[in-house]
């Protein structure tokens, strides 16, 4: 990897630069045991009764940390080796501020990796079009963990945990096409959304995500908030409760280009919009 003398620091490495209708999403809660039971019994929301929790993964120990002043650039593949990184000067005050800068900030391909954002985090990640986020941990989320731009983008969350984040985890603001994954992912304390399709952006359009093996051990609001009206579709593929993490599996709204604060329509997998069993 190379540093950059310039305004901002840059890392550059050579390296790697239609759910069907019937998916499926197993709701349960994990007793303290390694392995689950096979049969917990149901609560009365249809979610497997609580216990106590199991050792979860979390955010590994850190190797170092380091303080960011300005954001970084990637290109290619960064892999932090599981350092921790923390705002500081101008990205340092950890407010809810939109218009604040990132720590790091993804050119369309790259690949962020074995990373551990601590507090303050600014507004964590934003990627310029494609990216993979591949066990990318966030202690205390910000403004947003990770922003989502671009045009016919895919997005791929792979592993990785966040916590304290009183809005929203992942804000997609990307154009048309593309998708964005997430899968084996843990979500710790309060939380807002875990992702939200942006319901008031200038240009909007049909967005697609992915829940795979999602983990909740905090209490939350939602999940997943869509927008019906704009064509969005989320597909929700296994979500596991531990020690009283609860929330709600998808939020439907009325996305609009003018800036206004989107209508909530409905709540609950509706088959089209939301597909979860």
């Amino acid at each position: 990897m190379s540093r950059s003398k310039g305004s901002h620091r840059t890392w550059l490495a050579a390296g790697v630069l239609a759910a069907g209708l019937a998916a499926t999403v197993a709701v349960t809660s994990l007793a303290a045991a390694e392995t689950p039971p096979s049969a917990p019994p149901a609560a009365a929301d249809g979610s497997a009764a609580d216990s106590a929790p199991r050792p979860l993964a979390g955010p590994p120990p850190a190797t170092g940390q380091e303080s960011v002043t300005e954001t970084i650039q990637v290109a290619g593949t960064f892999d932090g080796e599981n350092r921790r990184f923390v705002g500081s000067g101008d990205l340092g005050d950890g407010g809810q501020d939109e218009g604040q800068d990132p720590l790091f900030r993804l050119a369309d391909g790259a690949v962020l990796e074995n990373v551990i954002l601590g507090a303050p985090a600014a507004d964590g990640v934003h990627c310029a079009g494609s990216c993979t986020l591949r066990n990318v941990h966030w202690e205390d989320v910000g403004e947003d963990a990770a922003t989502f731009r671009g045009t016919n983008a895919v997005v791929r969350i792979e592993g990785g945990s966040a916590a304290k984040a009183a809005d929203k985890i992942f804000q997609d603001n990307r154009g048309a096409g593309g998708s964005v994954t997430i899968t084996d992912f843990q979500v710790d304390d309060d939380f807002g959304k875990l992702y939200r399709s942006c319901g008031n952006c200038r240009t909007q359009a049909a967005r697609t995500v992915t829940l795979r093996n999602i983990t909740v051990t905090g209490t939350g609001d939602v999940l997943v908030g869509v927008n019906a009206n704009l064509g969005d579709r989320a597909v929700i593929e296994g979500v596991t409760f531990i020690g009283g993490g609860r929330a709600d599996l998808c939020d439907l709204f009325e996305g609009n280009n003018t800036g206004a604060e989107p209508r909530k329509i409905g709540s609950g997998p509706d088959g089209r919009t939301c597909i979860a069993s």
